[in-house]
């Protein structure tokens, strides 16, 4: 470890305003090493403009500075609070890029600040193109034939040179930002004009269109001792985003041999690049042999790096820190499980899976084709013992008025062929309408390059739907045939829907007679734990799911009324961030200092909220009616705050009041009068409070009769 007398005092860079690609993930990771700095006994100041975060609170750093995280204003806080060390790994590409400047002005060397972790040198070797390259070309590790230019003319001749399709990548940019693929010159034309109006270089590729996609979250101290934490695979093939992509962990359909080939490159390219802390490192892999293609390394924590610390339960950005003040990783001890060492790599009995959020639909006349540049706001992460559980749950919790795989009726694709080829945010809900139109998995996949190991289960689950059509009577449903469709992640109310209970009932009433009767017949959900160790050891962790998966639960409920239940907000998106994250964690605070027990169901990855030491009990699930009252049936808790998770735990008030569960704050009523826009507008009458003249209307007819009694603004 570095003696203290060396380091007393740290910088940590934040990541500034939340944007496309670079999100609360940083809030939590940053988060984490100002707690390992903590722990320790440094005194840490932040620079962080984002009022909304965890890590701008009151007692997160020594000192908290609300400005840009630009070179010229750290710079002057630099001179102000002198620190001997800086940290550039918490806080994105925002942070990497200004601690680049800050070395090339000579700032850090003036005032004799340290960089502590992966090295700057070994930073921009990843973060320059070209440098990266050649370093790659040192070990013999194969990256894209590519060619890194400095202006356009360049760019031009390199995809000459290469032959189209090429994709072009910007360096030193957040997000995918600036990059896409071009089958010509007149579009790689447009496109580096765009790429270049923010970037000094850019990389010119061949383009490996419907390779597989693999990360690997690989961890090194500064002894070069080196694991791997998790690998990722997305289910979408190259050419779309990893940030894009649902991602699979642990990866599902590759070979033993092709896991630990890039396994072993991983770690080789971590430790000859110099990383001290954590990377993750992207691969693009052939899917008819083991060659591959290194496609980039982020020396750096990433929205891909809290996805794994939170499917592993192995808490990275806290390990990273750690190192980076010189421990070696046998000093370490796991902090999930309390009995390893942080040279354990976790291993995985289930399966998880992130699927991100888009709000394209508040956008006019947005392209809603999903590319190399991002456009996603935010992510979920979901855990089943299967795929089916796991993918099921995670389309419930992205909460765009989708049910999970099957079952959708809004959903309406005119064109299959066009929306499989060139695919959109509803992309897989168009494989549901392919499998209803009669496509095979062969012609998917040869329209998507999804690997069929996908497909086949996708498939799995809409057979599922299908025999429970054709039975038709839930009385008639056979004991397994519910047990497989609740093991394959069917929600009650996907179960009501497909036995067409909606023709003699509302659905709601649906769903609850469902939840009654498979809970008769014995059919409940178990608790499990992510431990890191695949339940080879006992393990006494709060990182909690359900499935169906399972026969007993992992843990043991006291049943002492002393648990308050706080609900999160589950996904970013426009309108719902990281404000309602800190609002929970305030919450969860206040639970324990009065001292009950904290409970918190959410499953947004990138909190804090989710993170292994703020609650006493953390379940990463499902924000629904269904899932919430399984967890108030197990937990029987004091009370269930709805009010700090913002819209989600808003509109299931009225109905957990109804089953009994008590609401702490404002009442399920009150909520209800706020939220109702016509009960609203009547309290307001009642109390003699002004309001703009209103209506709620249905037709344009009714519209425009409106219009002319209201008339327009002068």
């Amino acid at each position: 470890m570095i003696q203290e007398s060396d380091i007393k005092k740290v910088l940590v860079l934040g990541s500034g305003a939340l944007k496309i690609g670079e999100a609360g993930e940083f809030d939590y990771s940053g988060s984490q090493a100002l707690k390992a700095l903590r722990e320790e006994g440094i005194e840490t100041i932040l620079i962080n403009p984002n009022i909304a975060t965890v890590q701008t609170s009151e007692g997160s750093a020594d000192h908290i500075y609300f400005l840009p995280v630009t070179a010229t204003f750290v710079e002057k806080v630099i001179a102000r609070e002198r620190p001997q060390g800086i940290m550039l790994a918490f806080g994105g590409q925002t942070a990497l890029n200004c601690g680049v400047e800050l070395f090339h002005q000579g700032i850090l060397e003036k005032y004799n600040v340290r960089v502590l972790g992966t090295p700057i040198q070994s930073i921009i070797d990843t973060e320059d193109r070209e440098i990266f390259v050649e370093k790659l070309d040192e070990i013999d590790v194969k990256t894209i034939d590519s060619v890194a230019c400095d202006n356009k003319e360049e760019a031009l001749r390199a995809a000459e040179s290469l032959g189209y399709p090429v994709i072009l990548r910007a360096a030193y940019a957040l997000g995918g930002l600036g990059s896409g693929f071009c089958d010509n010159a007149e579009q790689l034309s447009v496109l580096a004009d765009k790429a270049f109006s923010f970037s000094p270089q850019v990389l010119v590729e061949k383009s490996l269109k419907g390779w597989k996609e693999v990360e690997y979250e690989v961890v090194r101290d500064s002894f070069d001792n080196c694991i791997t934490v998790c690998n990722m695979e997305n289910f979408d093939p190259l050419g779309i985003h990893t940030g894009e992509s649902i991602v699979v962990a642990p990866s599902q359909t590759l070979t033993n041999s092709e896991y630990h080939k890039l396994r072993e490159l991983s770690i080789r390219i971590a430790r000859h690049i110099g990383i001290v802390g954590e990377c993750n490192v992207q691969f693009a892999l052939c899917p008819d042999s083991e060659d591959y293609r290194v496609i980039e390394v982020n020396a750096r924590l990433s929205r891909s790096s809290a996805l794994a610390s939170k499917a592993t339960g192995y808490p990275l950005a806290f390990v990273a820190a750690k190192l980076g003040l010189g421990y070696g990783l046998f000093d370490l001890c796991n902090s999930v499980t309390k009995t390893t060492s942080a040279f354990f790599e976790p291993a995985l009995d289930y399966c998880v899976c992130k699927i991100p959020r888009w709000d394209l639909g508040k956008f006019r006349g947005v392209n809603r084709e999903l590319e190399s540049s991002m456009k996603s706001v935010g992510e979920v992460m979901s855990i089943g013992r299967t795929f089916e559980e796991a993918i099921q749950k995670g389309l419930r919790m992205i909460g765009q008025g989708m049910h999970g795989f099957v079952g959708n009726k809004e959903l309406e694709i005119p064109d299959i062929d066009g929306a499989l080829h060139a695919p959109t945010d509803m992309r897989i809900f168009v494989i549901e309408k392919a499998f209803h139109k009669g496509y095979t998995v062969d012609q998917i996949h040869d329209l998507t390059k999804i690997d069929r190991w996908f497909l086949y289960k996708l498939r799995r689950i809409y057979d599922l739907y299908g025999e429970l059509k054709k039975i038709g009577s839930l009385e008639a449903t056979p004991l397994e045939l519910l047990r497989d469709v609740k093991r394959a992640g069917f929600s009650d109310f996907q179960t009501a829907r497909a036995l067409g209970m909606e023709r003699d009932m509302e659905i709601e009433k649906a769903l609850l007679k469902v939840r009654m009767r498979r809970k008769s017949l014995g059919i409940v959900p178990c608790v499990k734990q992510i431990d890191t160790l695949a339940g080879e050891f006992p393990a006494a962790t709060n990182y909690l799911y359900l499935t169906y998966g399972g026969d007993k639960n992992d843990i043991n409920y006291e049943h002492d009324g002393r648990s308050v239940m706080v609900l999160g907000s589950g996904a970013y998106r426009i309108g719902s961030s990281v404000e309602f994250d800190w609002c929970g964690v305030q919450a969860l605070n206040t639970i324990r200092k009065e001292g009950y027990r904290s409970v918190m169901i959410n499953y947004n990855p990138e909190t804090v909220s989710t993170d292994y030491d703020i609650c006493d009990r953390l379940y990463f699930d499902e924000l629904t009616f269904e899932r919430v009252l399984d967890i108030i049936e197990m937990e029987t808790p004091y009370g269930v705050v709805v009010s700090t998770g913002g819209q989600i735990p808003n509109n299931l008030a009225l109905k957990l009041d109804e089953q009994g569960v008590k609401l702490l704050g404002t009442s399920a009523q009150s909520i209800d009068n706020a939220e109702d826009r016509e009960k609203f507008s009547a309290m307001l009458g009642r109390i003699g409070v002004d309001q703009p003249a209103w209506s709620a209307l249905t037709s344009m007819e009714d519209i425009n009769e409106f219009v002319d009694k209201v008339g327009f603004p002068d």
